[in-house]
């Protein structure tokens, strides 16, 4: 019975330290998502990088993968108060965060050893890149298209002037978006294992120690 008592009191705090900490990695998810992004020349205008997945990540590799989740859900919904896309974007921004954060806390979550982070943040920033070309060429380009009236030839127009070899629309995922989300992923990942590095103890200590 004292057993039980302990066990559902160790539950208790993991599941407050899970609310708490997925909250205030929401927070600074939104505070990046809209101070800390840009344009990069090498993309068109419309394409911003930011800082926004890194606290999405850290939030699933030390609290779960549903935790990472919700992160993006609540940036996104966020967003959506001030969106300029007709939501396109934030629906964009959600599949391609979630693809990124789900792998990275699933294969983390099945040995506390960092190694599997770091395995599992490559697999997640390779996923995301695979399926910005799905999602943006079945779904948000289109999407976008129609709900701007502008038609596909004047968005592939806009990577044609950067490139002229980028004249369709796969081309243009495959040469642009595609290493664009890689490097993205990659950025959010590396700054996220270099904060979970230091803060597992404090996540992983009360009922396992973390191992190299």
């Amino acid at each position: 019975m004292a057993n039980t008592t302990k066990s559902a009191k160790k539950f208790e705090k993991f599941d407050v330290r899970r609310l708490v900490f997925t909250a205030l990695m929401a927070a600074l998810s939104i505070v990046l998502s809209e101070t800390l992004k840009f344009a990069l020349p090498i993309m068109p205008s419309f394409i911003k990088f930011d800082f926004s997945d890194a606290p999405a990540v850290l939030a699933s590799l030390t609290m779960g993968p549903v935790s990472g989740v919700f992160v993006c859900i609540i940036k996104n919904i966020w967003g959506l108060f001030t969106t300029s896309t007709g939501g396109v974007g934030e629906l964009s921004n959600f599949i391609l965060s979630a693809s990124l954060v789900l792998p990275a806390g699933i294969i983390a979550h099945k040995s506390p050893k960092f190694s599997r982070a770091v395995i599992g943040c490559a697999f997640g920033a390779v996923i995301s890149a695979g399926i910005s070309v799905l999602s943006n060429y079945f779904l948000t380009f289109p999407a976008y298209a129609a709900a701007f009236g502008a038609p596909l030839d004047a968005i592939v127009g806009m990577f044609t002037k950067i490139l002229p070899a980028a004249d369709s629309l796969i081309k243009c995922l495959l040469i642009f978006n595609m290493p664009f989300t890689f490097v993205k992923g990659v950025v959010a990942s590396v700054l996220s294992l270099v904060l979970y590095k230091k803060l597992r103890p404090i996540f992983y200590g009360f009922y396992r120690q973390p191992t190299v």
